[in-house]
Order: structure tokens, then C-alpha cells, then sequence
């Protein structure tokens, strides 16, 4: 019996990756351990999307090797792809691949295994004619929600981004597969399926189809799941888009809408394909169609060149919109990238003091927009059980996070529920079956008592 452990870093798309590839190993006669047991093999999952990334990264590849002492320790993923060299140079690890490298792995394992070595195999193609893997994971906590991966790479050139570089030009899932992967993850009973991808309203099947024929596929076969978008550049959401999720019965009025930066001369220094202009019209246009739907955001503070001034544009922009949370990430210089270069550096304490603002405003934007859920009524999938409490949380189609009482019967199913408090980070709940009539539909939880 040869033990395989599994690390995954970084994005939703790792995570798809990742399980799919736990697929390939068990198909070949490996057995999955939990991470930090003892393996025979351990392969890590990488991202590189800032310094901090790549810090843990090195953090887990150290725990790895201390914990299944002379494992076959193999590193994978957009750090890999990057800078091997830097992997490379910790003692112990085994092997280093490529992104491209991930479809062949158990091969390459396989074959690295039985060589003796005394430095690590690096092998790290360069993207020259990229293929699109495709790959699909579930949620480890509650198995009640899938990803879908269905686009990979990315085409554009953002002077701050290295994914162009570890992940290639932009790819699709040819649009005859879909059925078959929608319904093999119906067949496993998933409640939820995220569509996920590294630039997703950029899909383009090989025949010509786009993301909003994907949508509309989906609204056709009308799974026994709800699908849920992931990130979705502000350029690429049209209103044929939006026109479409806002009558869908299937498709979660949820979006995450990146802005990085709401100030014109950053964006352009940025070099994001759309103005504040057309970033706000599409946020109002969201609330238009759909009224209670949740709008997420990723904001880059700290970029070169951001006076106050600029930070103060980005600030008041996602102050006056309808965002309901905000992502918010301090700027680090990424090796390659045209940014890196740049002049007029922010001070890394005055990048940090951003982001924090930005956060505060985030759980500020995120508390306006439970409360405006107050006593309307959603679909609630239960994911994790509180025994002691009696408690199930999960997450409406909108992106609000309820609380409902109830024990171990319920399970996963979906539930109408009708939210009535505020409680903390989370609104609290109750199934409409059990709805008592004296129970007050709006204000917090001390109001309710």
C-alpha cells in the first residue's frame, strides 16, 4: 500500500485540481492520507499570487517533509511553474513540476520514484500549446458543494499579474462536455456547484460558445443543484448575463465582480480593461435586475504610484455602491511583472494601513447587507452541525451566512427559511415549518429578546 498525502494553496481552481488529481492517484492503486500523517508521497499544490503566498507555500513544503521524513516530496502548481529554482532549494524535495506537468503526475511519480537522486526533478514546460484539464472537487467539510472548473489561463496582461505567466493563455472546456460533468456531479447528490475558472467570463468553447451559453445550457437541464458563479471581470459582464441569472431559476444571484482599484489613473497604470465608469454602471445594473443579490469585490491597495488621493477615490467609489463585501489585498512586488519595476513605491506600512480601511469598510458593507435580508425569505443548504448548540450554518442562494436551529435529521436538503436576526457575522434563521407566529421578522438579536 503506497500512502499519498495532499497539500492545495491558493484559488478554487487549485482545489478542482487538486481533488482531481487525488482521482488519478487512487485509480492507480494509491491510498489518501490526511496531511501531516505519515506518506510515502506527498504532493503540494502551489499559488504565487503574492509574496505571502509564496512564504506558506515554503512554510508547508518544510512541515511536509518534517512530518513524512524521506516521502517522495513533489511541489506542483503556480508557484512550481514560477520559480522552480526557489523550491528547488530546499533540502528534500523530491520533484518539481509545471502546471502542464499536473495531467501526466502519477506517470511522472511513478517513473521519478524508482531513479535516485540527488537533486530535485524539475520539470516546468513552458506554455507554448496548452491544453484545457479538466477537473472537479468537492467541499472536504460537508460535501454539499462542488467546483466546476471550465476555464483556465488567462489572456489578459494586468502589469501587476504573474497568472498570465504560470497558467497560460486563456482556455475553455469544449461546451459538449459540460452536460456530462453536470450530470456526473448530480449523480453524486451535490447541492451546490460553483462554475470556477482563472478568468471565467472569458469561457470560450472551442466551437464558439461563451459563458452566457454555458448559463443557458445549465438553466435548460435544470440540475437538482444550484450553480454559483465565481470572479467575473466587470468587462466581460454583459447584460445579456445579468438578464439571464436575474430570470434563472438554477443560477445564484451572486456575483464577485473585481474592481482593484476605483481610482482612473491607477486602473491605468493597472492595466485593467475597463473604466470606474463602466465598473459602477454594472454594479447598478446588477441591483437593478436583481435587488437583493450579493456583490463581492477585490481591491489592491499599496499599487505604485497610489497617493491618498488615489486610495481616497477607491474608498469613496466602494462606499457609495451596493457592494455587499470587499476583498481587500496589500500589493506586493511580483518578479516579471511590469509593476514590479515601477516608481513612486507605497511604503509597505501605509499599504497595509489601506487594506486594513478597506476591511473595516468590508464588514460594514457586509452587516448593511444581511440586515437588508431581514424577513425575506431564501434557500438555506445546512453544511456544518453544532451538536452542542443544536445549530446547522450554511449559506443562502444569495450569499448570506444563517444560522437555524435544528439537529442531526435535517442533513444537508435545502430549506426555506425566513431570516429574522442580526448575530455577529452570521443572520440567524428559522425553517418556515417551524416558524412561531410570535417571532419578531427585523432587528438584532438583543431586539429579539
Amino acid at each position: 500500500m503506497t500512502r499519498i498525502a495532499f497539500y492545495t494553496l491558493g484559488c478554487k481552481l487549485n482545489y478542482a485540481e487538486s481533488s482531481a488529481l487525488q482521482e488519478l492517484f487512487s485509480q492507480a492503486g494509491y491510498t489518501v492520507v490526511p496531511f501531516g500523517t505519515p506518506a510515502d508521497v506527498v504532493i503540494i499544490n502551489t499559488c504565487t499570487v503574492t509574496e505571502t503566498a509564496d512564504a506558506e507555500c515554503r512554510k508547508i513544503i518544510r512541515r511536509a517533509l518534517r512530518s513524512s521524513p524521506g516521502a517522495f516530496v513533489a511541489v506542483t502548481g503556480c508557484y512550481a511553474q514560477r520559480a522552480p529554482e526557489e523550491i528547488a532549494a530546499i533540502p528534500g524535495v523530491s520533484a518539481i513540476f509545471g502546471n502542464q506537468e499536473k495531467a501526466r503526475i502519477v506517470e511522472l511519480v511513478e517513473q521519478l520514484r524508482r531513479q535516485p537522486a540527488t537533486a530535485p526533478h524539475v520539470l516546468v514546460s513552458p506554455f507554448h500549446a496548452p491544453c484545457f484539464n479538466p477537473a472537479r472537487s468537492a467541499d472536504q467539510d460537508s460535501r454539499t458543494r462542488a467546483f466546476l472548473k471550465i476555464q483556465d489561463g488567462c489572456s489578459y496582461r494586468c502589469s501587476f499579474c504573474t497568472i498570465p505567466a504560470v497558467r497560460g493563455p486563456s482556455r475553455s472546456l469544449p461546451f459538449e462536455e459540460l452536460p456530462r460533468h453536470l450530470r456526473a456531479l448530480e449523480a453524486a447528490g451535490y447541492r451546490e456547484v460553483v462554475l470556477t475558472g482563472i478568468n471565467l467570463g472569458d469561457y470560450r468553447s472551442p466551437t464558439g460558445e461563451r459563458l452566457v451559453d454555458v448559463l443557458a445550457l445549465i438553466e435548460r437541464l435544470q440540475p437538482r443543484f444550484r450553480v454559483r458563479l465565481s470572479s467575473i471581470e466587470p468587462n466581460l459582464l454583459s447584460e445579456e448575463l445579468i438578464r439571464l441569472v436575474a430570470r434563472s431559476s438554477v443560477i445564484c444571484p451572486h456575483f464577485h465582480v473585481p474592481l482593484q482599484s476605483g481610482s482612473p489613473a491607477i486602473l491605468r497604470r493597472m492595466r485593467r480593461r475597463y473604466t470606474v465608469e463602466l465598473y459602477r454602471q454594472r454594479i447598478l445594473l446588477l441591483k437593478e435586475y436583481m435587488p437583493d443579490c450579493a456583490i463581492g469585490t477585490d481591491v489592491l491597495t499599496g499599487f505604485p504610484g497610489e497617493t491618498e488621493e488615489h486610495f481616497a477615490e477607491t474608498y469613496q467609489l466602494l462606499e457609495s455602491l451596493p457592494i455587499s463585501y470587499i476583498h481587500a489585498f496589500t500589493y506586493s512586488e511580483r518578479e516579471g511583472t511590469p509593476a514590479a519595476s515601477m516608481p513612486e513605491v507605497v511604503p509597505p506600512p501605509v499599504r497595509k494601513a489601506r487594506t486594513n480601511r478597506l476591511r473595516a469598510l468590508s464588514e460594514r458593507k457586509r452587516t448593511e447587507f444581511y440586515r437588508s435580508q431581514l424577513s425575506t425569505v431564501r434557500t438555506l443548504i445546512p453544511e456544518q452541525y453544532d451538536a452542542e448548540r443544536s445549530r446547522w450554518t450554511g449559506w443562502t442562494e444569495n450569499y448570506v451566512r444563517v444560522s437555524i436551529p435544528g439537529g442531526p435529521e435535517l442533513g444537508h436538503e435545502p430549506l426555506r427559511v425566513r431570516l429574522y436576526a442580526l448575530d455577529g457575522a452570521t443572520v440567524l434563521g428559522i425553517p418556515l415549518d417551524q416558524t412561531p407566529a410570535y417571532l419578531p421578522l427585523v432587528g438584532s438579536v438583543d431586539e429579539a429578546a
